[in-house]
């Protein structure tokens, strides 16, 4: 009988830097958001690494920054005093709206010899769908969950079987 070690290490657990996608996509935090947005449903991506002109990582503009900034100005009227004057702000800047003004400023990051069960922890844990990946603090990737899932997909013996027998 197994171990349950022995069950768990059936595929040795690959690098962020063997899965994740080299050469992001990036963006300035001075660029329009509606420029942020048309990347992001061009290229089919989420997650926009913000870089400042040194090309450090300054933070993080995702789909749900975006939607948030477009639609807090809607809900004004439900948000709590604090949050009201913020929306009533961005609904006055209406165009003006910069990458940095949505933002998330502190972003987790990761490392390309960190191990990818590590990194799959990290966004499990903070409901993260990608993490950029710093080396000397410098970004050189990008970890998302479907990198995550493929590299998981890549390495499970197949569940499709022949084409005949797919259930979807």
């Amino acid at each position: 009988m197994r171990t349950s070690a022995e069950r768990r290490a059936t595929f040795p657990i690959p690098t962020v830097a063997e899965v994740m996608r080299r050469r992001p996509i990036t963006i300035d935090p001075d660029a329009p958001l509606g420029t942020a947005l048309a990347m992001m449903a061009e290229r089919g991506v989420r997650h926009l690494p913000v870089l400042g002109d040194d090309g450090r990582l300054m933070g993080m503009l995702t789909d749900r920054d975006v939607r948030s900034a477009v639609i807090a100005p809607a809900l004004a009227e439900r948000l709590p005093a604090r949050w009201r004057r913020r929306a009533k702000n961005l609904q006055k800047r209406g165009e003006a709206l910069r990458v940095r003004d949505a933002m998330t400023w502190d972003c987790v990051t990761t490392a390309p010899d960190a191990s990818l069960a590590q990194a799959a922890a990290i966004m499990l844990d903070g409901r993260f769908g990608g993490l950029p990946v710093l080396e000397n603090g410098r970004l050189v990737g990008m970890l998302t969950e479907r990198d995550v899932l493929r590299a998981l997909a890549e390495r499970l013996p197949s569940i499709r079987g022949d084409a005949d027998d797919y259930f979807w």
